[in-house]
């Protein structure tokens, strides 16, 4: 699984209010701009002001909701955890929204956002950018090993050695690695490394889930960046082929995280087309 590891800060302003989702646990969501209602769901190790930029660009256009998903930033935590409550915490974001929303997904956002999709959640158009699914069958155990070994980490209280875990297993140089963990930011990650556990949930064995993806009637654009890694892109376009409205863009040049101010006009044109 693969997934943006660098939390961004919201240079902006606004009203932080409050959702209730179905089993009590308060989801915090901000809100911008004046249209029709876009959510964005993110992906690990982010939270709602991670998409604060992204909201910027799109608030001309949409009123555009940024939402901590569950343990993260402002939202609750109500234990135990299971997809469906995240469904559910994502249901009760639609809802204050408007009732009936376009969704934008990013990595593991997008695998949750697919997920919600299949449930039924009031979704009109979604778009994913770059969801970490595996292509290639081998990947499944050694998927398996590496969350085994993080989610132990993590039930012994060890969340910066969990968190080095999952950054090793999605590629990370040691070099890289050890320069993180001098920075202020490994804090502010090493805060949230208990839902790391929750985005494995999220993507079940990690593989294209065809048969899901076959059951999602609206359109779908999923886009990845043409200076991704090659799975992340074999990932985007088998999904693309599995949905039966979904279309394939990519950005070029970009690679996982992709720069918002050439992401927002590609979602503008999709949403408002």
């Amino acid at each position: 699984m693969t997934d943006p590891v660098t939390p961004a800060m919201d240079t902006t302003s606004t009203a932080v209010k409050t959702a209730e989702s179905a089993d009590g646990t308060r989801i915090a969501y901000e809100q911008r701009g004046d249209g029709a209602p876009l959510v964005l769901v993110c992906g690990a190790l982010c939270t709602s002001a991670s998409e604060a930029l992204l909201a910027e660009q799109l608030a001309p256009h949409f009123t555009a909701f940024t939402y901590d998903r569950r343990g993260r930033g402002g939202s609750g935590d109500t234990t135990p955890y299971a997809v469906e409550r995240e469904v559910e915490d994502l249901a009760a974001v639609i809802a204050a929204a408007g009732g009936s929303v376009s969704v934008h997904g990013t990595s593991s956002g997008a695998a949750l956002a697919l997920r919600a999709a299949a449930a039924g959640l009031p979704i009109t158009r979604l778009s994913l950018y770059e969801p970490p699914f595996e292509t290639d069958p081998a990947a499944r155990d050694r998927n398996a090993e590496y969350v085994g070994r993080m989610t132990a980490l993590l039930a012994r209280g060890r969340r910066g050695d969990a968190l080095a875990e999952f950054l090793r297993g999605i590629g990370m140089p040691s070099q890289a690695l050890s320069g993180l963990r001098m920075l202020p930011m490994w804090t502010e990650m090493e805060g949230l490394a208990h839902t790391l556990a929750y985005d494995h949930e999220v993507m079940g064995d990690g593989m294209v889930p065809t048969d899901l993806l076959g059951t999602i009637a609206v359109p779908v654009m999923v886009v990845d960046g043409g200076a991704s890694p090659a799975g992340l892109r074999e990932a985007a376009r088998l999904v693309s082929q599995a949905l039966p409205r979904g279309r394939h863009r990519t950005l070029t040049g970009r690679t996982h995280e992709a720069a918002r101010q050439v992401l927002a006009p590609t979602l503008v044109r999709f949403f408002t087309a």
